[in-house]
């Protein structure tokens, strides 16, 4: 008989972990269910702690060789055989017995959903330690309309990956995690999804996330900081070029800007990964991504404004104004650049201007950038504050 759900477990170096996520799986209260664990080739005895559990649901699949991370997730949700799919880490749990049921609930209530996710709360050395506060996106259960919600994703992955169930049908129609994308696969998921679904949201934080030294994050930051730089400003890229092919003009635009925002943080060291990105990486970035010297030209100059942005908050007048006129050399019809250059040469009187208009947007850029930098400091395994 074919389960409800499917749960795909990767698991690798992690059979110390993988007891506590599948009796989390086990305990819940809806039981149409099977679980794949996810073997990559793992050196350690997830074997024979797979084979532990008397449950004909859970199933053991071991990959030789080694596949990646990537690969043996595609793997599972390829063989997965429910309608829904929820890939949650060995080294992650569900918080709750009735997690599945609300979810499933969801799903069956809403059928113009295409996943469901939640809250989480951190773990670390056998304990909670906090609420991802990035992750919490609404008082009440939601049902977001998709576009709505992918506004709030264009700026940071607020959906903690092993919260997530998606419907079967996401992944047949939309594809699995690519292969380019080994730290950002989930958020580019996430985007592409709400691109076309809607997006549910159970508030009551459901499952832990857990930080250590072997989590998926921390072994890529170790090999290379630039992998998660180019993943996180990669990831916006085919949206907005699929928002374009689907005419979806405004959310097109609204990607550029991120993208720009994005670019500009890392150039101008807005960011707690210790990066910094000069001109010329820009220059290599957008030419690789960018469908032509139109967009390419585009993006440069919404990047360029936007750092003259982050310059002219910094009180560094000069240099915002260089980086205006930048940006208006690579796009002339930006009016709010020519109307910041503007009050930039108006003197103190321009800058007094500016300050108060600065200051009705200040609570939300202020809050937008509180998110972004929470989500990397988590991802950078820095401990989030207490509950």
């Amino acid at each position: 008989m074919t389960p409800t759900v499917t749960f795909v477990v990767p698991c690798y170096k992690l059979a110390h972990l993988l007891p506590e996520c599948i009796d989390s799986i086990l305990s819940q209260t809806y039981r149409d269910f099977e679980i794949l664990i996810m073997d990559d080739c793992s050196p350690d005895d997830t074997a024979e702690v797979a084979r532990s559990f008397a449950d004909p649901r859970v199933k053991h699949i071991r990959n030789e060789p080694n596949l990646g991370h990537l690969r043996n997730y595609n793997k599972g949700i390829g063989i997965a055989r429910g309608e829904y799919i929820w890939l949650i880490s060995a080294d992650d749990r569900i918080r709750t017995p009735q997690a599945l049921e609300r979810y499933v609930r969801m799903m069956e209530e809403n059928p113009n959903i295409g996943f469901v996710c939640c809250p989480a709360v951190e773990m670390r050395n056998g304990g909670e330690t906090g609420l991802a506060r990035y992750s919490v996106l609404a008082e009440r259960d939601t049902v977001f309309k998709g576009h709505d919600f992918l506004k709030s994703l264009l700026y940071a992955n607020v959906v903690v990956a092993s919260s997530g169930m998606v419907r079967r049908v996401c992944y047949e129609e939309h594809g699995t995690f690519p292969l380019d994308l080994p730290y950002a696969g989930d958020w580019y998921l996430w985007l592409l999804f709400a691109l076309h679904y809607d997006v549910g949201y159970v508030a009551e934080p459901m499952v832990n996330y857990r930080g250590h030294e072997l989590s998926m994050t921390n072994r890529l930051m170790n090999r290379d900081i630039r992998i998660l730089v180019r993943d996180w400003l990669a990831v916006l890229w085919p949206i907005k070029h699929q928002a374009e092919q689907a005419r979806y003009r405004t959310i097109a635009t609204k990607c550029e800007k991120a993208l720009a925002y994005q670019y500009a943080r890392f150039l101008t060291s807005l960011n707690h990964l210790q990066y910094q990105m000069d001109v010329r990486e820009l220059d290599e970035s957008v030419s690789q991504f960018a469908r032509d010297p139109r967009e390419a030209a585009s993006v440069r100059a919404r990047v360029y404004v936007s750092v003259g942005d982050i310059k002219f908050g910094g009180n560094e007048f000069v240099e915002a104004d260089n980086f205006y006129k930048r940006g208006l050399g690579e796009n002339p019809f930006i009016l709010t650049a020519w109307v910041k250059r503007l009050l930039l040469h108006m003197g103190d009187f321009g800058i007094r201007i500016r300050d108060r208009r600065k200051t009705l947007r200040n609570a939300r850029e202020s809050d937008l950038l509180a998110k972004i930098q929470e989500h990397e400091r988590a991802k950078s395994g820095i401990a989030l504050k207490e509950i």
